[in-house]
């Protein structure tokens, strides 16, 4: 298996969230409330699953080892994109997290239904598969098992964070 292979599964749980945003953005545009307990989740969502382990991921273990690698300009052009993609995103969905009123939680949601298709149809169609001709067959196993190890620890960092800011709130 190569190491893109974990990547473009979790791209495939991170757009059946489109329809779900794409849906909010209907109820609200027809004059719905903002569900609080949809923004929540999918806020959560974005920053745990899309964010902190996907794009954790992609940055941390294979954007770190093609940095080391002689990239065509091609390839580090397209990476710097994905790169500003994902601070766009992270931007975008901390701006959701805070939006007060209906008008700004549908723009919010309206820019990620935007982004995220575009952005890993890049990574899936145009980036992940050349860039995996930079490495040997044994720098993509030990990647494939960093990629393995670094999910086998998310979940333990997401609750050690938690349970950390509840213990200072309570000093």
């Amino acid at each position: 298996m190569q190491p893109i292979a974990p990547l473009m599964i979790e791209h495939r749980l991170i757009e059946r969230s489109v329809p779900l945003m794409k849906q909010e953005c209907e109820r609200i545009g027809k004059g719905g409330s903002v569900d609080p307990n949809f923004i929540a989740e999918i806020v959560d969502f974005f920053r745990t699953y899309a964010d902190r382990c996907h794009h954790g991921k992609e940055e941390d273990l294979l954007f770190r080892a093609l940095k080391k690698k002689n990239l065509s300009a091609e390839h580090k052009k397209t990476m710097e994109e994905l790169l500003s993609e994902h601070r766009y995103g992270r931007e975008t969905v901390g701006k959701l997290a805070a939006a007060q009123d209906a008008g700004e939680v549908a723009a919010q949601l309206d820019i990620l239904i935007d982004l995220y298709p575009r952005h890993i149809e890049k990574e899936d169609r145009h980036f992940f598969i050349p860039v995996m001709d930079y490495f040997s067959q044994r720098e993509k196993d030990d990647m494939l098992k960093q990629m393995w190890e670094f999910d086998r620890k998310l979940i333990h960092e997401k609750y050690y964070k938690i349970m950390e800011g509840m213990e200072r709130g309570k000093k």
